[in-house]
């Protein structure tokens, strides 16, 4: 007998009528405006506080501790990663969990960001506490500024009124976006004052197409120790070894100085193919003033490079003298390709 939960279900997707769909539009945008507005009364509200927040957290040795609960939780949660993400080292603790042994996390070198749109969230008092009894500074993000929390803290980022987007006037929504554009707003800040760069964005961000974006040619070429490289005086037999040898479709020339002046390609090993092409001279068949790259130099740019040159390697040149070597393989294994 069949089981009826296993046969696949098939969903049909019916249009709403058109005025049930003006409705939902409607309502939709009245959501996103109000949210808008409350966003853009955050940008004219700030001020010298939010200054005196950015140079308290520039300063500390330690990492940002973030807390809130229920959905204000939620946006510290994101904060903190952000914060981690961009160059401030950063840690979310959960504030109920604070009580139970997590305000083990946080230390003397550390500084509190605690979210609460009320001010008055009791799950965040013993993480006050805490900070007040070994000095650890802190600073709240919240919606009254003569809430408790407002009080308490070192520096009090208080949002401007707004109304929340909720028909009803309960549901967090406009003062969650608020908070997380403040969140934002801080992380960016402080990458400007740490001159974070997008070197440093890359070391942080290995994975994901972010990381592969940003991976630079030094950190996948091969090194001077596997280059196939030949004089320009040798004989085109040993270059065809050298060539082999190495596995990259091609041999560097290179002067009696070390500067990179020719390559021997596959290409160019059809062009002259006759009886006297293995007696020949390097320099009489190789290309001259071959393509280069520098090593520091995004990956994704040699990508282009040998698409745009109809080439599968390239050499990777310091001071004219190469020093590394990458081919499309690298390039495919790395994930740029």
């Amino acid at each position: 007998m069949s089981n009826p939960r296993a046969a696949s279900q098939v969903i049909e997707i019916t249009e709403p009528s058109p005025e049930v769909l003006a409705a939902d539009l409607v309502a939709a945008r009245r959501v996103l405006q109000l949210e808008a507005e409350g966003l853009g009364a955050l940008s004219a509200s700030l001020d010298g506080r939010f200054g005196a927040a950015l140079e308290l957290l520039v300063g500390i040795r330690g990492r940002v501790v973030v807390s809130g609960i229920g959905k204000s939780g939620h946006v510290a949660r994101k904060i903190a990663a952000t914060l981690a993400s961009t160059g401030t080292p950063a840690i979310w603790v959960h504030a109920s969990e604070a009580s139970h042994g997590d305000l083990g996390m946080v230390t003397k070198d550390d500084a509190a960001l605690m979210l609460s749109n009320s001010g008055e969230t009791a799950e965040l008092r013993d993480l006050v506490a805490y900070c007040k009894r070994f000095a650890i500074p802190l600073i709240s993000i919240v919606g009254r500024a003569g809430s408790n929390l407002a009080e308490a803290a070192d520096i009090a980022l208080v949002l401007p009124p707004t109304p929340e987007a909720c028909p009803l006037g309960l549901a967090p929504t406009t003062s969650t976006t608020v908070m997380l554009g403040l969140g934002d707003a801080l992380a960016v800040a402080l990458m400007r004052r740490r001159g974070f760069t997008a070197e440093d964005f890359q070391v942080l961000h290995p994975g994901g197409k972010l990381g592969r974006v940003l991976v630079r040619v030094q950190d996948i070429m091969h090194g001077s120790e596997e280059l196939p490289l030949i004089s320009p005086d040798a004989r085109m037999d040993t270059a065809l070894i050298r060539m082999t040898e190495r596995r990259f479709g091609c041999v560097g020339v290179v002067d009696s100085a070390g500067g990179l002046i020719g390559i021997v390609t596959d290409g160019d090993l059809r062009r002259h193919m006759g009886p006297q092409l293995l007696a020949a001279a390097v320099d009489d068949v190789m290309t001259s003033n071959p393509k280069t790259v520098a090593g520091d130099q995004l990956a994704s740019e040699v990508l282009e490079l040998l698409n745009s040159s109809k080439i599968t390697a390239v050499f990777v040149v310091e001071a004219g003298a190469p020093v590394g070597i990458v081919h499309l393989h690298d390039l495919l294994r790395a994930g740029v390709a």
